[in-house]
């Protein structure tokens, strides 16, 4: 049966996702090229992430990684990643699925993604934090700088 809508939406969250996940996937191969480093946020009380309890009490909702200088053994497999990072001097393995991941930014080339989580079949989860944005004091954009992105350099002429 074909569905009545296009979830567009979707596939947007599907396609960016992808963006990230070969990012992370080419730096499991070969390593973080340049300045670049990556920091990640995602919820931790999401299904399938393993954290530390000492982590997860610390940080009950959500976390950031950083993958730049001390992480280790980065394995990327098909719906999650697992590495290696150093915690108060205590080396810890976590794995994150990739649905869990609310966030990657590159801050060395000005690059970041928000992802929505998926929330299928995830009814306990307590997602406040997505419906309850922390509030933020916006900074003015320096002269000449602008925030809108267009989609004219994507078309076809």
């Amino acid at each position: 049966m074909q569905k009545d809508v296009i979830n567009y939406e979707e596939l947007v969250q599907t396609a960016i996702r992808k963006v990230m996940c070969d990012v992370i996937s080419d730096v499991a191969a070969n390593g973080l090229p340049g300045n670049h480093h990556f920091y990640i946020d995602f919820i931790t009380n999401y299904p399938g992430v393993q954290i530390p309890a000492y982590l997860l009490e610390d940080y009950p909702e959500d976390m950031t990684i950083v993958l730049q200088h001390e992480y280790w053994d980065l394995e990327v497999k098909e719906n999650y990643l697992a590495v290696t990072l150093s915690f108060d001097n205590m080396n810890e393995r976590i794995v994150v699925p990739f649905d869990a991941i609310i966030k990657f930014v590159d801050p060395s080339v000005n690059f970041g993604l928000e992802f929505t989580p998926s929330l299928e079949n995830y009814d306990d989860l307590d997602l406040s934090i997505l419906l309850e944005p922390e509030k933020k004091e916006l900074k003015p954009l320096a002269e000449g700088e602008s925030n809108v992105v267009t989609l004219d350099t994507f078309r076809k002429k």
